[in-house]
């Protein structure tokens, strides 16, 4: 009489079915992972060079300039109205141009950067600052940020700004660096398919073997730093695809939860209200948050326009966010986009700049938002590296 099947020995078996299954899978998504860092991965270390640098643009954008960003402080001086700012900045632009946002100063030495969108014919426009005194509301100097037509006529600052954002080349090219952002957030999920340990070996996974030779290094690192800098690029990937592409990221959005915008809010014309100054409107939005700090604002542009504040500060647990305040041309409270409050879609929209700057943590945030940018270009060299490697083993064996 024939003997039943050890148990045993089919589990086994099982198991090792089960797991050439799975490594023949993984082969398929290594193929995947592959062509898309080859495919995106060059033009993502240039992203990622130029965003560690915007991490910190305006410490640099001081540095280089500081004939512009800097000014005499005074114990006596006490700091312009908001408004006094606005006009001075006005008055040194060229008849058609538009203001379309100022950043105050963070410290007491330096000035208020103002952009304006200044005609340059055939329907397109310079992006031009002017830097003005807080204390005198004097005109420190002007600049163009952006050319429209010359790219040699960009200050460094805006020059980085366009290459990562659009790779210098328009509309198309901030579509296609959102379109990359894509790919390379794929990219991310395919390598931790490629890296999970189908043997259960979770240290040789998690670390970098001490002692290994140059090949093994190389695998090593191009692993680990994919696996630990994963949920830092997804932010940035997501935040940034939300920038890019924002009309199809919002859609996108909107089919989960509501999302608001501040193209939803606007100024009703009344021939009863009288208009209120940029510092009254101020005075509004500052009392919400007391705690926060002015970032950027812009004024109406016409009678149906806003005020626009975008305000920093703490959430709490040691995390950072913004808040937009829209304040009418009458001095009417019209929204605030709040980091921790409204639909879900409009919290997680208010969430993209924070986790794309880094300013969601504060400094050390910022800090690993630029290492996110070193570590694009780490892994993009690692995996071509590994690449060759085994292309060239593919062929020694072909040739035995």
């Amino acid at each position: 009489m024939e003997q039943p099947e050890n148990l045993l020995t089919v589990k086994p078996t099982w198991r090792n079915q089960r797991l050439t299954r799975l490594k023949k899978r993984r082969r398929l998504w290594l193929k995947v992972h592959l062509y898309l860092g080859l495919f995106a991965g060059a033009v993502l270390v240039v992203i990622g060079l130029t965003g560690s640098i915007l991490t910190f643009w305006m410490e640099i954008d001081r540095w280089l300039n500081p004939e512009l960003t800097t000014v005499a402080v005074s114990e006596a001086a006490n700091i312009r109205p908001l408004a006094d700012i606005v006009a001075a900045a006005q008055a040194a632009m060229p008849t058609g141009a538009v203001f379309t946002y100022a950043y105050p100063p963070s410290s007491p030495e330096q000035a208020y950067v103002v952009f304006f969108d200044v005609p340059a014919g055939n329907g397109a426009t310079h992006s031009v600052n002017a830097f003005v005194n807080p204390y005198t509301a004097q005109i420190v100097g002007t600049r163009v940020y952006y050319h429209a037509t010359d790219l040699t006529a960009y200050c460094f600052m805006g020059f980085v700004f366009k290459l990562h954002y659009t790779l210098l080349a328009g509309n198309d090219g901030a579509v296609l660096v959102g379109i990359l952002g894509v790919l390379a957030f794929i990219s991310l999920l395919t390598g931790l398919i490629v890296w999970w340990p189908l043997t259960g070996k979770w240290r040789q996974a998690l670390t970098v073997k001490r002692h290994a030779g140059s090949e093994r290094l190389n695998y090593d690192l191009h692993k680990t730093f994919g696996f630990y800098s994963t949920v830092l690029l997804s932010a940035v990937f997501i935040s940034g695809v939300s920038m890019n592409l924002p009309g199809p990221f919002k859609w996108l959005v909107e089919r989960f939860s509501p999302v608001a915008a501040v193209g939803d809010y606007r100024t009703e014309p009344s021939t009863d209200s009288v208009a209120v100054t940029v510092d009254q409107a101020w005075k509004k939005a500052a009392s919400l948050y007391p705690d926060g700090r002015l970032y950027w604002f812009s004024v109406p542009k016409n009678e149906t326009g806003v005020y626009v504040f975008t305000v920093h500060g703490p959430l709490g647990a040691g995390f950072y966010g913004r808040r937009k305040v829209i304040v009418d041309r009458y001095g009417e409270l019209l929204h605030v986009f709040d980091s921790l409050q409204g639909s879900g879609g409009s919290v997680f929209m208010q969430w993209m700049w924070p986790l794309h700057s880094g300013y969601f943590f504060g400094m050390p945030g910022r800090i690993l938002v630029l290492l996110s940018g070193l570590a694009c270009v780490l892994l993009f060299v690692t995996g071509v590296v590994r690449w060759l490697q085994k292309r060239r083993a593919a062929i020694a064996r072909k040739q035995t």
